[in-house]
């Protein structure tokens, strides 16, 4: 008697899970889709065929694993976080020192890329180009060059900001 309610809970659940949806074209066009077709409506439905949901449960993690992560996630959350793995102050140097080194060369292009967008901006009223004919266009790029020389001159802001905050 059980296996019987048990299947037939079995098959509800799976008519119910590959219900029928319906395509149905509304007033103005408009396009509608539900799970049933109300009266007067028929003629503007349709059924559409979906194919099967596939699903992937999530693989677990063996017993162990998942302790000893936990476990440790725990200590380090206790003492605020400072079990980090620690580096010895010779290769924090190394690694500032590169740090600094790349960050000067970026701050290097970008303070060139600023100097070229300034000198083709010219103060606001940067030279016509053969291909602006049309005045809009012109101050369509007039107005790119604003912008540009903006993030340009918050790009140089930002990178002297990085190279201060840098350990000496």
């Amino acid at each position: 008697m059980t296996r019987l309610l048990i299947a037939l809970l079995g098959l509800t659940l799976a008519l119910e899970a590959s219900a029928q949806i319906y395509r149905c074209e509304g007033e103005g066009g408009v396009v509608e889709y539900s799970n049933s077709v109300s009266a007067g409506r028929e003629a503007r439905c349709r059924k559409v065929d979906l194919p099967e949901v596939t699903t992937i449960p999530t693989p677990k993690l063996p017993p162990k694993a998942a302790a000893g992560a936990s476990a440790g996630a725990a200590a380090n959350a206790k003492s605020g976080g400072k079990d980090f793995p620690k580096v010895d102050p010779a290769t924090q140097k190394a690694r500032d020192s590169d740090r600094r080194r790349i960050i000067e060369d970026e701050l290097r292009n970008e303070k060139d890329r600023l100097a070229t967008l300034m000198a083709e901006y010219k103060g606001g009223t940067p030279d016509r180009r053969g291909d602006e004919r049309n005045y809009q266009k012109y101050l369509e790029r007039v107005e790119r060059l604003k912008d540009d020389i903006a993030r340009s001159e918050a790009n140089v802001a930002t990178l002297k900001r990085e190279l201060d905050a840098i350990r000496n």
